[in-house]
């Protein structure tokens, strides 16, 4: 069995479902307007200028993605050009965007950030973002990355004044597909993750809000969250999401735009 097989299993299929819809949300809470309808666009090959049909791309992307995630669970470096033989193969001209692309979903979706540590010999290394240890902690490092949605859930907090109401986070996540009351096929029951396993770990704290009568609830960062990050690194990482997706995704009307600032 080829290490790229491999490397699929135990993973769900990160396709186009999971990444711009991730990328949406992030982007708005970075301030960014993005639109999903990007993932419907012709992708032209940076070294040929031929148009590459978006469902080679999801493919390819779909591809090094796995096998970027078997790498980083493995704890291995790799190269570009261990990608474009394991990986692309006959499509080894796409590389720039298929791994532009692939690292960016990587990041938003999974908080796994792919680092170059060699750039003479193109050498990358995956590493959680921000520093935060959650997917080491969860079935041993075993399961599919979930740092992104911590990392959204620590920046919406800081974004309510440092305390989220319940409702407001969940209405946020439901724009993203993850709902309560349903099983989402990367992050399992949310308001299992969220309000048991994060606040065992010490990233979050759920509590009910004081004299609240019916209870009402929010959330807070945990002592942990602030043991392994800052808001300044949280900030700097939207920062680093807006200028992404403002490159990575057409921007709306001009109307739209404002009202999307005036929205956050």
């Amino acid at each position: 069995m080829s290490e790229l097989s491999k490397s699929e299993e135990g993973f769900p299929d990160p396709g186009e479902a999971q990444c711009p819809v991730n990328v949406q949300l992030l982007g708005a809470e970075a301030g960014v307007a993005a639109s999903t309808s990007a993932s419907s666009l012709t992708v032209s090959s940076v070294a040929t200028g031929e148009p590459l049909p978006q469902e080679a791309l999801k493919k390819m992307k779909a591809n090094l993605i796995k096998f970027l995630l078997f790498k980083y669970r493995a704890k291995e470096l790799t190269s570009q050009a261990e990608i474009l033989k394991k990986v692309l193969r006959d499509n080894q001209e796409h590389f720039p965007v298929v791994f532009s692309q692939a690292s960016q979903c990587l990041e938003l979706v999974c908080g796994v950030e792919v680092k170059e540590v060699d750039p003479r010999e193109h050498i990358y290394i995956m590493v959680p973002n921000l520093g935060l240890t959650c997917d080491v902690m969860l079935s041993g490092g075993q399961s599919m990355p979930k740092a992104g949605l911590l990392v959204l859930i620590l920046s919406l907090i800081m974004r309510n004044g440092d305390r989220a109401p319940e409702e407001k986070v969940w209405g946020a996540l439901s724009r993203l597909g993850v709902c309560v009351g349903s099983v989402h096929c990367v992050f399992g029951d949310p308001r299992t993750l969220l309000t048991h396993v994060w606040v065992q770990q010490g990233y979050l704290e759920y509590r009910q809000v004081p004299y609240s009568y019916p209870a009402r609830y929010e959330f807070l960062w945990g002592p942990r969250a602030y043991a392994e990050t800052s808001k300044q690194e949280v900030m700097a990482f939207l920062l680093r999401v807006k200028e992404r997706a403002s490159r990575a995704f057409p921007p709306l009307s001009a109307e739209a735009v404002t009202e999307e600032d005036e929205a956050a």
